[in-house]
């Protein structure tokens, strides 16, 4: 199958569905699978060919962290599982809660207190990337270079592989190339949300994985017209259609779907087979 890998940073090799773990944790709000289940669920997806799982230890709630059940479920580690976490203005999950003016997280000591959280609760010594997480909660500017540079000397000191940005404009991401090499991008993006189709080019050309979060929808249905005319055409489901579209989009888009269910699981990985057409195509861009 073509175009089934990217390669972040030169050196790891992911295939082109990942998983992405908050929603195991019901953070910041919604249900979430019991124990049992996550830890299936993380298991099957590594036994179905996933090696890139999308993390972060903020993602916790009520006790539940997306980390220690990474962590419970798979460790130690198959040697090419590539484990991508995330920093920011959140250091724990419960931090959302707090005023903006009370959180760190984006301080020098914030930003290893939060990467040494990430190591510690996934058991590693070093972190393969780590994606620095910008906007949240009043932090829409937030201090770019100087927070690049203290990952790059926490990487310099060996708890850093490669550094992403997430949640970021396209001038923040050129800000942040002139400051450091950056693998990934990660931003809100799918078939109904293509305010980033510029930003997506861009990352092709300078040879940057484009990661989009919520891609199949996240908290708001997809409202792309003919989903399902093509999704029925095919014999598929609309998010599997969603996802192949991501895929036929970009050679250096990269998925990481999050499910709390096994058999969503299964569909989002078989999305990787499912084929568009050119017609598909035209349909479903127009």
């Amino acid at each position: 199958m073509a175009n089934v890998q990217w390669s972040l940073g030169g050196d790891l090799n992911v295939n082109r569905v990942g998983y992405g773990t908050m929603k195991l944790t019901g953070w910041p709000r919604g249900e979430r699978p019991d124990r049992d289940t996550a830890l299936a669920i993380l298991r099957r997806a590594v036994e179905l060919g996933v090696n890139h799982l999308d993390t972060s230890n903020y993602y916790a709630r009520d006790g539940v962290a997306a980390n220690e059940l990474i962590r419970t479920a798979l460790h130690p580690y198959p040697d090419n599982l590539v484990i991508v976490t995330k920093v920011g203005a959140l250091v724990e999950g419960h931090d959302i809660g707090l005023p903006a003016a009370e959180h760190r997280g984006l301080t020098p000591d914030g930003l290893r207190r939060g990467v040494e959280a990430n190591l510690r609760s996934l058991g590693v010594d070093r972190l393969d990337v780590v994606n620095l997480r910008l906007g949240d909660r009043g932090h829409t500017d937030a201090p770019l270079e100087a927070a690049l540079e203290t990952l790059m000397s926490l990487r310099a000191e060996g708890l850093v592989r490669h550094l992403g940005i997430s949640n970021v404009s396209q001038s923040q991401v050129a800000r942040a190339r002139a400051v450091a090499d950056i693998v990934c991008v990660q931003n809100l993006y799918n078939i109904s949300a293509r305010d980033d189709d510029p930003l997506v080019d861009i990352c092709a050309q300078a040879g940057i994985a484009y990661v989009p979060f919520f891609p199949v929808g996240g908290f708001q249905p997809l409202t792309a017209e003919h989903l399902t005319t093509v999704a029925g055409r095919l014999g598929a489901t609309v998010p599997q259609v969603a996802l192949a579209w991501l895929l036929a989009r970009s050679s250096n888009i990269v998925l990481i779907p999050g499910t709390s269910s096994l058999a969503h699981l299964e569909e989002n990985i078989a999305a990787g087979q499912l084929r568009l057409t050119d017609d598909d195509l035209v349909q479903l861009n127009a």
